[in-house]
């Protein structure tokens, strides 16, 4: 669209937008920009996308849930009234307007103006001053049939996205969606981090009463949480689901027997609180055996590791989680990870495996930790996820595909991922690939690489969808 205001800059968003050199250029447009998009880790709903849902309006499908806009709006004073409060769409949108010209320097000030070049052709710059006419430009675009949320995907390239789910999921939208003959493949993702939960015992027994419910499985025991949860992987299976995923502070790790896992299960079921190494243990116990399960279907395991979650007592009893008041960690990994992935791999029980860190003191740890474990029998078996939440932006990125280059095979990364709630987020893959373009273009450029177009060409396709498409038994 032309510009609402006449005094409002055209976009800064070129053809060599993140992109410094000759390579670089060649590197994206002749060979990244074109490639299928495969998004294995987001929280997008399955249900909007089973009902190819039209949203409202561009704050509903933009705004609402985006934590990392409601932080940039709560530190420039904006009330929470015009964030997650009672204020109109058309409200929550102008302050959010009014914000962007302050994100300058932070990413959500790209990925802004990125999602409406690209979703919408809308090149100015946003700010209070065309608010308005940005939202209803937006708004209109989005009730046509091109803005519905699988055209929306579509059009990006996205052929492939994963959910996040929970073990009591009954995935109706997931089977409603290919009943429907949706153009994307849609799977699911078992995420059951509440059935290792334990830290609050009457949430807990909550829990497993839906759980028992939904697996025909009545959880008294220990074994039994293990019989449900391997009923539930094996539903998920079924509906296509080939990824499990895990939020951990970190991983554990203890010689087994260290406790008696029935007796720390009973103790939780009567309402007891576990110390902190019982609840340690829990999980790990757990967890351990999960991954078994994951390795005897074929899956992968995701580990996302460092999140220091729900800081702010007052805004969770205000808000709830996942608002914006979580951040990075700085929890002790190397060592206990290690000896969890060796407790796998020592009886040849470790599935293929991405490990997502969140500290970037951490980025040569996970890195290298990646390396001790891959031992052949796949391609990159043991990944060092790209750069997650709060380091998922271009020097987040690029820190850890060097940490990655330079202690183990870049060649072999399964690239980027959304983490997204927002059907409006795949600009992001653009971001990346432009990232990884201009780093490989500027080694050329400085003469540390070869200036071979084809093979530079090829591991760039490799990273941004083939290795991806190799790696996962999507069917």
């Amino acid at each position: 669209m032309s510009n609402p205001t006449t005094d409002i800059k055209s976009t800064f968003i070129q053809d060599d937008f993140l992109l410094q050199s000759k390579m670089a250029n060649v590197l994206y447009h002749d060979y990244a920009k074109e490639m299928p998009i495969i998004d294995y880790h987001c929280h997008l709903s399955s249900k909007d996308l089973a009902e190819n849902r039209k949203f409202d309006n561009i704050s509903q499908i933009w705004l609402a849930g985006d934590h990392y806009k409601w932080r940039a709006m709560r530190t420039l004073g904006v009330n929470e009234k015009y964030i997650t409060g009672n204020a109109s769409d058309e409200e929550k949108f102008a302050k959010w307007a009014y914000t962007v010209p302050y994100t300058m320097r932070n990413p959500l000030y790209h990925w802004t103006h990125l999602e409406l070049l690209r979703y919408f052709g809308i090149e100015s710059l946003l700010s209070q001053d065309n608010a308005h006419e940005v939202y209803q430009d937006a708004t209109a675009q989005l009730q046509q049939d091109s803005h519905s949320t699988q055209a929306l995907l579509t059009g990006m390239k996205v052929e492939t996205v994963c959910t996040t789910d929970d073990p009591i999921d009954s995935l109706e939208h997931h089977q409603k969606a290919h009943m429907n003959g949706i153009p994307i493949g849609l799977f699911p993702t078992f995420r059951p981090d509440k059935s290792f939960a334990v830290e609050d015992p009457k949430a807990y027994q909550a829990y497993l009463e839906k759980l028992s419910a939904t697996s025909n499985i009545q959880i008294n025991s220990h074994e039994k949480l293990m019989a449900a949860l391997e009923n539930r992987i094996s539903f998920f299976h079924e509906n296509g689901g080939r990824l499990a995923d895990h939020g951990l502070e970190q991983l554990y790790f203890f010689p087994l027997g260290t406790y008696d896992i029935e007796d720390l299960f009973n103790k939780v079921i009567s309402g007891g609180k576990l110390n902190t190494q019982e609840t340690a243990y829990f999980k790990f116990v757990t967890l351990i055996e999960l991954c078994k399960l994951y390795h005897a279907k074929g899956w992968t395991q995701q580990f996302h590791l460092g999140a220091l979650r729900n800081t702010n007592e007052r805004m969770l009893a205000t808000l709830g989680p996942d608002t914006g008041f979580d951040s990075i960690g700085d929890f002790s990994q190397a060592k206990a990870l290690s000896l969890f992935l060796n407790e796998l791999d020592k009886n040849d029980q470790l599935c293929k495996t991405i490990l997502y860190n969140l500290n970037p003191r951490d980025n040569e740890v996970m890195a290298t930790m990646a390396g001790n474990f891959n031992d052949g029998s796949v391609r990159g078996k043991v990944q060092f996820g790209s750069g997650w939440w709060f380091m998922d932006q271009k020097d987040g990125m690029e820190k850890q595909m060097n940490a990655l280059s330079n202690m183990g095979l870049l060649s072999c990364f399964v690239g980027m991922l959304t983490d997204s709630r927002s059907f409006l987020s795949f600009p992001r893959h653009e971001y990346f690939r432009r990232t990884l373009c201009n780093l490989i273009g500027n080694d050329v450029a400085n003469g540390e690489l070869p200036p071979d177009e084809k093979w530079l060409g090829k591991l760039v396709q490799d990273i941004c969808y083939n290795n991806a498409k190799g790696f996962f038994n999507f069917q």
